[in-house]
């Protein structure tokens, strides 16, 4: 017999299911919809506009955007979208999920409020004043005011034709949209300040492209990319004011605008860095140069980062440089596999100008060239002496994230030679660079019973990670064409200013040499030998180690206070080393389904790198290690892994060889 509910308690009840159908009913009623986006294009507003409303190729004078429509594609689809990304619109899932989500952030629909244009940039590009450059396939959709009053500008990358794509179309394929999709959103939950990448969209329309120019063209599928930043203004933006070039002769679309460079700078401060704006609201001067020294700090620390975790950006020029210090534009980018402060990841840069070693000093280099293009407004005086913070701040920020990676909580003078043994410890013996210090997890710290079985086994571990003498007779082969390498050689003796132009300078040159030699006495080494010195290396660098880990015990009594620190260590070290790390070929295997028609890949990538620094994704992974959630490989396993990649699944390819790069969140200064 079922009994009736006290009147009490359905009333209760009833009022319970009241109160919560009305939250929900006013959730719903106040949810943001793709037709209820809040813009507010302040750009569009506050920046001169291109008074040509035609869409062809041209110079753009006096106007820092020009009006443009996107192209539409047939038949977009969603690749993939990132929630974590459309959240900062203030876009619930429901409305990601809709039919016609393709058609608005591919360009086919434009959105209620949305105000189209590309944006007119130029840039020093490997070294030399390119003149207008521009967004080719970008188009600015506008700035959408969320719910906590941020402003967030979208683009779609691909989008078409704008007065600025020179001779390409506009477009962009599918395998380079993944890549800056999955790349942009890995970065960010890495720690690491980056522009955003909201969805993905493939369509039927299609392009030819010489994928590897070797003169096989074949067609591709049209893709786009959204993209999300507080704005996508970059050094190149301020460029087009830049007088003739002495290198080149070619000038800035805008030069002689001062007008137009006051009211740029104007904007930039007082949207982008609003404390600077109200602190210097009645000095121009001060205002501008305030604004400098926080562009530099911010280069300052984002290439620290990028340091730390091994990632090279591939095409470092003055375009692809944010004002707001965030990374943007990712186009041939790769993270290091094997340590190679020379690794370049970029084939057109032959003359290995953006080495990965070579990032903080071009991104001075880029800084130095925002300032000579600001000059009208802040002087070389006022602005040439703030780029001395950018190395101090760089070294500050990168020191400390290498202790947080190697678990040191005390700041030692000594702790500078330590780190860097061990980056020529990875470098001689071709260790992988995410993989080293993961391994470095198992390292408990001296004094404890368990060291010594701990330090033979992180040895045993690091040893396995190091590379063979044929990846690494490969690896130290000249990363520049022999015959260019004798020209820099002269250049060295007879043109060194030409030479720093160019972005190799006397100490790129001095590397190559030491490679070319090194490779030679590689060919004479057998794998036993090369064996035996790796355990040399380590062990010598292991011991330098373990003498800096007993500083950090200095003063500690008891064996319970040694274990409390070395497991506010091992946290500290296990939220510095990722996990999960998306390697090229990781991204590959992704697009290679992808191009199928199978997206499931791209999916599965994100979802794992949206986490990749946690323990509690359990992976298949036969032999995985218990405290570094590394699997334990050959040599042979390792080397294999790209060929064997293509006829496996993400996780099992994954559980091979795990990677990735870590995550002080942003400001490294306070730790």
């Amino acid at each position: 017999m079922v009994r009736s509910l006290p009147l009490v308690f359905k009333f209760r009840f009833s009022r319970t299911c009241y109160t919560w159908k009305s939250k929900l009913y006013r959730l719903v009623s106040t949810m943001t919809t793709l037709e209820t986006l809040e813009f507010d294009n302040l750009a569009l507003r506050r920046l001169p506009i291109d008074q040509e409303e035609r869409n062809f190729v041209r110079v753009v004078e006096g106007a820092c955007f020009s009006k443009v429509s996107p192209t539409p594609l047939d038949k977009p689809e969603v690749v993939a979208y990132s929630l974590p990304a459309m959240s900062l619109l203030g876009l619930p899932e429901t409305e990601l999920r809709r039919k016609d989500f393709a058609d608005y952030f591919s360009g086919n629909k434009i959105l209620p409020g949305s105000d189209t244009a590309a944006h007119c940039y130029c840039g020093h590009q490997f070294g030399y004043f390119a003149g207008q450059l521009g967004d080719g396939a970008a188009i600015y959709l506008g700035e959408i005011i969320n719910e906590k009053r941020e402003r967030w500008e979208i683009q779609v990358k691909g989008a078409g034709p704008t007065p600025y794509s020179r001779s390409a179309d506009g477009r962009k394929v599918l395998r380079s949209s993944i890549r800056e999709f999955l790349c942009s959103e890995a970065m960010h939950h890495l720690g690491i300040p980056t522009t955003r990448a909201g969805a993905c969209i493939t369509s039927d329309s299609k392009v030819v492209r010489d994928i590897f120019y070797d003169g096989h063209p074949k067609e591709e599928k049209c893709s786009v990319v959204l993209r999300i930043a507080p704005t996508f203004l970059r050094f190149g933006s301020f460029e087009i004011f830049k007088t003739i070039d002495q290198f080149t002769g070619r000038r800035g679309p805008s030069v002689g605008r001062k007008d137009i460079l006051h009211k740029l700078l104007d904007y930039t401060v007082e949207t982008f860095y609003p404390e600077v704006h109200t602190r210097y609201e009645d000095n121009a001067l001060e205002k501008y140069r305030e604004f400098f020294k926080e562009v530099v700090l911010r280069t300052a620390r984002l290439v620290a980062a990028w340091q730390c975790v091994g990632f090279c950006h591939g095409v470092l020029n003055t375009d692809n440089m944010s004002i707001l210090g965030l990374t943007i534009d990712y186009g041939p980018y790769g993270f290091l596999d094997m340590y190679d402060p020379d690794h370049i990841c970029n084939a057109s840069d032959d003359g290995g100008r953006y080495t990965f070693i070579k990032q903080p000093e071009i991104c001075h280099w880029n800084l130095k060239k925002l300032a000579e293009a600001i000059q009208a407004a802040l002087p070389l005086t006022e602005s040439l002496p703030l780029l001395d913070l950018y190395f101090p701040e760089f070294e500050l920020c990168y020191f400390n994230g290498m202790r947080n990676k190697l678990g040191l909580h005390k700041k030692l003078d000594e702790d500078r030679e330590l780190v860097q043994n061990l980056f020529k410890t990875m470098e001689v013996t071709g260790a992988d660079f995410t993989n080293t210090f993961r391994c470095l997890l198992v390292l408990s710290l001296p004094a404890l019973p368990e060291f010594h079985q701990s330090l033979d086994s992180v040895k045993n571990k690091l040893l396995k990670y190091c590379a063979s003498v044929e990846q690494m007779i490969k690896a130290n082969q000249p990363n520049m064409d022999l015959r260019q390498f004798q020209l820099f050689l002269i250049l060295k003796e007879t043109n060194p200013e030409l030479l720093e132009q160019l972005g190799k300078g006397v100490a790129a040159i001095e590397r190559v040499t030491a490679r070319i030699e090194k490779a030679k006495k590689l060919q004479e080494c057998t794998q036993e030998q090369k064996q035996e010195a790796d355990e040399t290396e380590w062990s010598r660098w292991l011991d330098q180690f373990k003498k800096r880990l007993a500083k950090e015990i200095e003063g500690l009594s008891s064996e319970d206070e040694i274990r409390k620190l070395q497991q506010q260590r091992l946290l500290l070290m296990k939220k510095s080393n990722p996990r999960f790390v998306l390697r090229n070929f990781i991204a590959q295997q992704a697009i290679d389904k992808a191009e199928k028609g199978d997206y499931s890949e791209v999916l599965q990538v994100l979802k794992v790198l949206e986490d990749p620094y946690s323990d509690r994704i359990e992976l298949e992974m036969p032999g995985k290690d218990s405290v570094t959630g590394a699997s334990v490989l050959t040599d042979e396993a390792v080397s294999s892994s790209v060929a064997s990649c293509s006829s496996q699944t993400f996780v099992s390819c994954l559980s091979q060889y795990e990677e990735r790069p870590p995550e002080w969140a942003m400001d490294l200064r306070v730790t």
